[in-house]
């Protein structure tokens, strides 16, 4: 019978070492508006699961839907100005 002693040795033998580093962590704060637009759009949508949306409902998805795609568009264009060359 073989061992798989040995093979999980090599796979934790190297753990990660500290956090995300300073470049991960300015990339998730660049998102962080979509982030939290998803989540506002997932709340909005989340009650409606089990029961019918009402008028106000309706608005506040509405909403929820319109922030998500400014956000979008928002973290498209800085992503596009910031290429290097001036490429668009």
């Amino acid at each position: 019978m073989k061992s798989i002693a040995a093979l999980q040795a090599v796979v934790t033998a190297n753990p990660p070492v500290g956090g995300p580093t300073a470049a991960e962590l300015a990339a998730i704060e660049a998102e962080m508006p979509l982030i939290l637009a998803e989540v506002e759009l997932l709340d909005a949508q989340i009650p409606l699961l089990d029961r019918p949306a009402t008028a106000l409902d309706e608005r506040r998805i509405r909403r929820a839907r319109q922030r998500l795609l400014t956000a979008r568009r928002d973290l498209t264009n800085r992503a596009t100005t910031a290429l290097p060359g001036g490429a668009a």
